[in-house]
């Protein structure tokens, strides 16, 4: 696929791979980027809309990239700087010292490069905007917003054609610089004020103290020094304002999880104090509604005795005359009047 195809495309410089090459002190030795990379962004100009860019990378905590995500007019270009936390270029240092270049010849890190068509409406708010820093820098707040909100809208939208190129990283070692700076460090210690102080910091001190003594070359660079750190500064307070971001959103990811966790929970409770309920109260009305077999065969011994006295006291004849029950109770209808009664007395 050719670049003119993808009109979304930005041309990425380096194509395939970043480089950091690590030195021992690379604040100390006189040079510049040693444990820094630039890329460069370029809007090749098949379209005459701006390009919006991401940057990721696999180790956010390892790498500082300045700017990560931006717009590019037609037909320009934007530098991104990329940072090795000196944090981890000691660390590779290290594995170097103890199993050479070999181990750091496999690096699984990586960078993704992501770039979109955006509307003239949204590139327009980005137009004559200053940024932190100057050019390179970072946007201000409330267009970083912006560009996250719509990275996150571009995520999830299918339909909206994302460019993707991914560039692995290599770790170089350079033995020169080492050597050098072994050699130039290696016969200055001014006491212990100076040793308990970091070299860089110290020779920045001296270096300060001898400003007077100082060319425009050398102060023009000890500004140039001075101005890099600042942006390193820069970068590395902006490294740690997205992760305070990110652990924001999970501090209240969790929140809404534990109270949505807590609803369930009070939910079923409830569901399960109203079937309990439910349950008493059916039992309660078979309790209420049954009769027992005790109150039974009490209600048939009283109608026994009953029915044995009234049969004693005469009081059952009229039942006599009844056509159907007189007959099922051997009651004779033709002898009712006779003197039957003293012979039922008499057997019972």
């Amino acid at each position: 696929t050719t670049m003119s195809s993808l009109p979304h495309a930005l041309e990425i410089d380096p194509e395939s791979s970043l480089q950091f090459t690590i030195t021992r002190d690379p604040a100390t030795d006189g040079s510049d980027g040693s444990s820094r990379c630039t890329m460069t962004l370029r809007h090749p100009g098949h379209t005459k809309g701006y390009l919006a860019f991401k940057v990721k990378t696999t180790q956010p905590r390892r790498y500082l990239v300045r700017p990560n995500q931006g717009i590019v007019a037609p037909n320009s270009s934007e530098t991104v700087s990329i940072l090795l936390v000196d944090k981890d270029r000691q660390v590779l240092y290290s594995t170097y010292e103890r199993l050479g270049q070999s181990a750091l010849d496999h690096s699984k890190d990586k960078f993704l490069v992501q770039s979109c068509a955006v509307s003239d409406d949204f590139s327009a708010k980005f137009q004559n905007e200053p940024r932190m820093g100057g050019e390179g820098g970072q946007y201000k707040k409330e267009l970083v917003e912006e560009l996250t909100a719509m990275w996150n809208k571009a995520s999830s939208d299918s339909n909206l054609p994302v460019y993707n190129k991914k560039l692995h990283v290599r770790h170089v070692v350079d033995t020169g610089a080492n050597a050098a700076a072994v050699k130039g460090g290696g016969g200055t210690n001014n006491g212990a004020a100076s040793s308990s102080l970091p070299a860089s910091f110290q020779e920045g001190v001296d270096k300060r103290n001898n400003a007077d003594k100082m060319s425009p070359e050398q102060l023009t660079d000890e500004v140039a020094s001075l101005r890099r750190k600042y942006d390193e500064l820069v970068a590395f307070s902006v490294n740690l304002t997205a992760e305070r971001d990110i652990l924001n959103n999970t501090l209240e990811q969790t929140k809404r999880d534990l109270n949505r966790e807590m609803a369930t929970r009070t939910a079923l409770e409830k569901q399960g104090l109203k079937v309990g309920s439910r349950s008493q109260d059916s039992r309660s009305n078979k309790s209420s509604g049954g009769v027992s077999a005790k109150t039974l065969l009490i209600v048939v011994f009283v109608a026994c005795l009953s029915a044995i006295r009234a049969t004693n006291s005469g009081s059952l004849d009229v039942l006599g005359s009844v056509p159907v029950i007189g007959g099922m109770l051997g009651f004779d209808s033709s002898s009712t009047e006779q003197p039957a009664r003293v012979v039922l007395s008499d057997e019972l």
